[in-house]
């Protein structure tokens, strides 16, 4: 089994270890980061979803969220220029 898919491998058994709350997930996190760490080409061959699991991992093992887009409502906003000291 070549690298990608040990890594790949990794991956699979963390998305296993997200859904059901296993201890052993900093240890799967620190096989990931040494894999990538030692080739970085590795990357390139993974998946969105592949991505995706080892940032869900990182966020639930670091207790993070990452916050949405802000979005911006329709009629209060205005354009710099247009802002006038009242509006201050």
């Amino acid at each position: 089994m070549n690298q990608a898919e040990q890594l790949q491998e990794s991956i699979a058994s963390l998305q296993e270890a997200l859904i059901s709350a296993n201890p052993g997930m900093p240890t799967m996190l620190r096989t990931i980061h040494k894999a990538l760490q030692a080739d970085p080409a590795i990357v390139t061959v993974l998946t969105p979803e592949e991505c995706g699991t080892i940032v869900a991992g990182l966020m639930k093992q670091t207790n993070t969220i990452i916050a949405a887009s802000a979005v911006k409502s329709k009629g209060v906003s205005k354009k710099l220029k247009n802002v006038s000291l009242d509006d201050l």
